[in-house]
């Protein structure tokens, strides 16, 4: 209930938001212009400020402490592995940070593929050969070489706005269609309840609609990535990775902010909203060969 009620609070202060800019530019909140500014505007600026963040939001997320002199062998192990695969694909070499968690696991994030985040979990190091958590590096840092953050970020961008201008658009015919003063609801002012009712309604369905088309090309990168870390470590590196993760437990996904684990669950009934393939499908792909790059 409380989710809800903070979803139809923030719906409302974009309204409101909105409507101060478009008063400000001269353009008429009820016009497709204005829709199609306010759309892109926080279609786009959600996405954009969201990946800005994203090093900053992961770290606190996990807790992670960014490794600035390696105090181990382990640490020097990840700094120097980290280092050759990112010469290898022509990229600056990321910050590489480390988390407290059991789960093994791994994600990379940044706004820039010359100014990234790789952050690795103690689970994984503790659980994984070296070769293993080598090719999961690699899988990390093909994702940075393939630019996945920013291209992520532009489709999310592209969906988010076509799902709040249709969302407002159908949410006006809805308003238009009432009885009341036309030349009010002209403007979304003769039924204002009945217009946040029906734009919030209207962008859940089309949010989870356009779920399915980011999620879709989520799992296209993770085979993507597979791939590339099968080129920079190899194949059996790679496989011998995703079959640990098979016989570990594998944990309740952390949120939006592991946006590029390499884990991957399971289940027929919610595949279309899969943010990653799952283990047995991306094993058979490097096996078969259908990935790009493998060796």
């Amino acid at each position: 209930m409380i989710r809800i009620a903070l979803f139809l609070l923030t719906n409302l202060g974009v309204m409101v938001v909105f409507g101060l800019i478009l008063s400000l530019t001269g353009v008429q909140s009820g016009s497709m212009t204005g829709l199609m500014i306010m759309a892109a505007l926080f279609g786009f600026g959600g996405s954009f400020i969201s990946l800005l963040m994203s090093k900053w939001i992961a770290l606190r997320s996990v807790g992670g402490e960014i490794i600035k002199k390696a105090g181990n062998d382990t640490e020097r192990w990840l700094l120097k592995t980290v280092s050759l695969h990112s010469q290898s694909v022509g990229i600056s070499i990321p910050e590489v940070a480390i988390y407290h968690a059991l789960d093994m696991n791994a994600f990379a994030t940044g706004a820039r593929r010359n100014s990234s985040l790789i952050a690795v979990s103690t689970g994984l190091l503790e659980n994984m050969t070296r070769d293993e958590a080598e090719a999961v590096l690699a899988h990390e840092i093909s994702h940075i070489a393939n630019g996945d953050m920013i291209t992520m970020t532009l489709i999310q961008g592209v969906v988010n706005t076509f799902v709040i201008f249709i969302s407002r658009i159908l949410a006006q015919i809805v308003t238009s269609l009432m009885p009341g003063d036309r030349e009010e609801d002209e403007n979304n002012h003769g039924h204002p309840i009945v217009y946040l009712i029906a734009s919030t309604i209207l962008e859940l369905v089309f949010g989870c609609i356009a779920s399915m088309i980011t999620m879709w090309f989520s799992r296209y990168r993770e085979f993507h990535a597979d791939a590339g870390a099968a080129h920079l470590a190899g194949r059996e590196k790679m496989i011998s990775a995703l079959q640990r993760l098979k016989t570990s437990h594998e944990p309740e996904e952390a949120g939006s902010i592991m946006a590029f684990c390499i884990h991957g669950k399971s289940k027929w009934v919610s595949e279309l909203f899969m943010s990653h393939p799952s283990l047995d499908k991306r094993i058979e792909a490097l096996r078969t060969g259908k990935g790009l790059f493998t060796r």
